[in-house]
């Protein structure tokens, strides 16, 4: 993989050397007020906020390639993540090198919603999508019957973003990770596909060497969603699994989880959606009792004008965080602006 790495990158500045045409800067953001209150614990200050704020710009070479980058921020508008993408390569191909997450983490729960995904403030669950924020290096393409493809290498998952002309150094023991995403439009399969239009079928796996030095084993990440729509009504169901990997000796037992999760969206009209999002987890974890499932129910509302947006939810957790009869309630509203 890290000849991989090598030639991918070469491979972008190869077709990207040409003259360029002038380019455009955008900035875009958003900022949330919300106010949330705790069933089951003591709420204390209801109100928060979040902001956001994206840079983007691109220009286009007379080869046809396209370059663009792009540079978010932090809540407290510090650097956040990054990435500089060659668009159109060899007319078939797009190639990335930053942090802007993972393939994975962008589909770590894809049921529709008319708000927030169920666990977003009821319950902890262990999300598919670990390596996000990972310097890498991917890909893009589309392929006939297949659909999309999206893969990423990134040469060593130590949570470092390292400046220009430097490199986080060997002393670690972290390893190298991978990950791909296939997203297949059923519509276009051969001979069956006029039946199957409108749904879609998205799988990823990824996979981190947890350690190099020691005899353990890799963690992996599985996801399989389908998700479509029939009039104004979407629905998903999607299947997890992860397996935290050994991260000791190869002689300790590795924990794993195993989500479902179900949505149910419906547009009243182009402003006003509601959804009914469930997301259940087991584990086998030889440090704790694997014998119940962490249980959550949200009830979404989404309402939408111009750029702002009003969204509620209403959830429910039985066995929180994955402690016997642990309860964990929330309600949230939330008031956001785009810009």
């Amino acid at each position: 993989m890290k000849k991989l790495s090598k030639i991918l990158v070469a491979l972008s500045f190869l077709f990207a050397v040409s003259t360029a045409n002038a380019g455009e800067l955008t900035v875009t953001g958003n900022m949330e007020a919300t106010y949330t209150s705790e069933v089951d614990k003591t709420t204390g200050n209801p109100l928060g906020m979040d902001r956001e704020l994206k840079f983007a710009g691109s220009t286009e070479l007379d080869n046809g390639v396209t370059v663009s980058v792009m540079q978010d921020t932090s809540d407290n508008l510090g650097y956040g993540n990054s990435k500089i993408t060659f668009g159109n390569v060899a007319g078939m191909v797009d190639i990335y090198v930053g942090s802007d997450g993972s393939e994975l983490d962008a589909i770590d729960d894809i049921t529709p919603t008319a708000y927030e995904e169920a666990n977003a403030m009821s319950g902890t669950y262990q999300d598919v999508g670990t390596l996000a924020g990972e310097m890498g290096i991917g890909i893009k393409l589309d392929l006939p019957i297949l659909g999309t493809i999206k893969a990423q290498h990134i040469p060593n998952v130590d949570g470092t973003k390292n400046a220009d002309n430097n490199a986080s150094g060997s002393t670690d023991q972290n390893g190298s990770g991978n990950e791909i995403v296939v997203i297949t439009p059923l519509g276009g399969l051969p001979f069956v596909g006029s039946y199957l239009d409108g749904l879609t079928v998205t799988a990823g796996y990824a996979e981190d060497e947890v350690n190099t030095l020691i005899n353990t084993s890799d963690s992996r990440e599985a996801t399989v969603a389908l998700t479509g729509s029939f009039g104004n009504l979407s629905f998903g169901y999607q299947k997890d699994f992860f397996d935290t990997g050994q991260t000791t000796t190869a002689a300790a037992d590795a924990d794993f989880y195993k989500i479902e999760q179900i949505g149910l969206a419906y547009a009243i009209n182009d402003a006003l959606s509601i959804s009914y999002n469930t997301m259940e987890q087991s584990q086998h974890n030889v440090d704790a009792d694997s014998s119940f499932e962490q249980d959550t129910t949200a009830i979404n509302i989404g309402y939408t004008v111009g750029g702002m947006t009003i969204g509620f939810q209403d959830a429910s957790t039985d066995n929180a965080n994955m402690v016997r009869d642990a309860k964990d309630d929330v309600r949230s509203i939330s008031l956001s602006v785009a810009f």
